[in-house]
């Protein structure tokens, strides 16, 4: 059974800075686009980055100045390190993993909670 599990979330301060790791297993992880979605109450679920196979990345408008997200394919984990947090960045962020319509996973989720 395919996993991705996240880690690193937690509260901090605005302006503070987190970084979040999603571990893969059960896939071959090379051949994977990956990425981070977030989620806040009463909202949908919205792209945060993602970062093709080949290492190409994208990242949200609001997001990109201060976010960065990065692979490590010897390690079969994707991190987002978020840098300038602000409170709008409350929210529960999850690891996706695509490779296609059907071979598409994701974890269940880390809470990231930005003080004012």
């Amino acid at each position: 059974q395919v996993q991705l599990v996240e880690s690193g979330g937690g509260l901090v301060q605005a302006g503070g800075s987190l970084r979040l790791s999603c571990a893969a297993s059960r896939i071959t992880f090379s051949a994977y686009d990956m990425g981070w979605y977030r989620q806040a109450p009463e909202n949908q679920r919205e792209l945060v980055a993602t970062i093709t196979s080949g290492g190409s990345t994208i990242a949200a408008d609001s997001m990109k100045d201060r976010f960065t997200i990065s692979r490590d394919n010897t390690k079969n984990t994707v991190s987002l390190q978020m840098d300038s947090l602000k409170p709008e960045d409350t929210a529960v962020y999850y690891c996706n993993a695509h490779r296609t319509d059907t071979l598409n996973y994701w974890g269940r989720g880390t809470q990231v909670t930005v003080s004012s």
